[in-house]
């Protein structure tokens, strides 16, 4: 019976890494920073979109130089919220840049 038990956490282990690392995968990556995952991505992404009023999470970041989770969220007129979030998933601030904008720095300088 043991051996059964440690096979079942086992599985449902696995289970929940393979849906957090396919939730994290699903983020893009700039390059910078370390993506959200798990039940913080889902806290974080509940608390963004509540905040910015609807939207899709396109981007996440866990110790960002800002706060303690930053979500982007791009929103239905294509404008890109960047939502601050501290350890308990509460918005301290954000930065909404309209459709279009550019604001990640390119490989040419720009």
């Amino acid at each position: 019976m043991n051996i059964t038990w440690i096979g079942i956490v086992t599985a449902v282990g696995a289970a929940a890494v393979a849906v957090g690392t396919g939730i994290a995968a699903a983020q893009p990556d700039d390059g910078e920073g370390t993506p959200i995952t798990g039940e913080a991505l889902t806290k974080a992404s509940q608390a963004a979109v509540t905040f910015t009023g609807g939207g899709t999470v396109t981007g996440t970041e866990v110790g960002d130089e800002e706060s303690y989770y930053e979500v982007e969220v791009t929103k239905a007129d294509g404008s890109q919220v960047d939502v601050q979030l501290n350890d308990n998933f509460l918005v301290v601030d954000s930065k909404t840049d309209p459709a279009g904008a550019d604001t990640e720095p390119d490989g040419d300088g720009g």
